[in-house]
């Protein structure tokens, strides 16, 4: 991802630039990575390097086009799944999930566009009425945390090559 912005600005131009730079730390957490290694298990939940990029471009369609954009679920670009994206299809490269992942975010820019940061909607699920601002902080957050997962995962990956070399 190749978003760049000024860390300057109106509240939008901020809120909207600390978002894709999470969005960017989470991508650069799996990019480089070997499919079996952006696979690679090291904690008894089903999160991998990949599967935080999947899981990811499920929260962006569950926030903008869900929840924001109120498209029903046969609307949005992809699927909207009960384990919350945590699942990797085994003919699914690191490639396509990245991809996928960059397609949300582009779709949930535009959607975001269209809208106030005060505008507000009701959670599809939850019932929780939250605004554009609150989703966007708190998709900054989402993304930041599981960058940082991303980025101790990588270590403990390296690490294990470069041990074994």
């Amino acid at each position: 991802m190749t978003t760049t912005r000024s860390a300057a600005g109106t509240e939008r131009e901020v809120l909207e630039g600390l978002l894709d730079r999470a969005r960017a730390d989470l991508v650069d957490t799996v990019r480089g990575l070997s499919e079996t290694d952006a696979r690679r298990r090291l904690v008894p939940s089903l999160t991998t390097p990949l599967t935080l990029v999947k899981h990811a471009a499920f929260a962006e369609r569950l926030w903008f086009q869900r929840t924001l954009g109120r498209l029903a679920d046969a609307d949005c670009d992809g699927p909207l799944w009960a384990h919350g994206g945590f699942e990797v299809g085994e003919r699914e490269t690191v490639a396509e999930v990245i991809a996928e992942f960059e397609r949300a975010s582009a779709r949930a820019r535009v959607i975001a566009a269209g809208f106030s940061l005060d505008e507000v909607r009701e959670h599809p699920h939850t019932r929780a009425v939250v605004s554009l601002r609150w989703i966007s902080v708190f998709m900054t957050a989402e993304f930041a945390r599981h960058a940082g997962h991303g980025d101790i995962l990588r270590e403990q990956i390296e690490s294990m090559t470069e041990s074994s070399s």
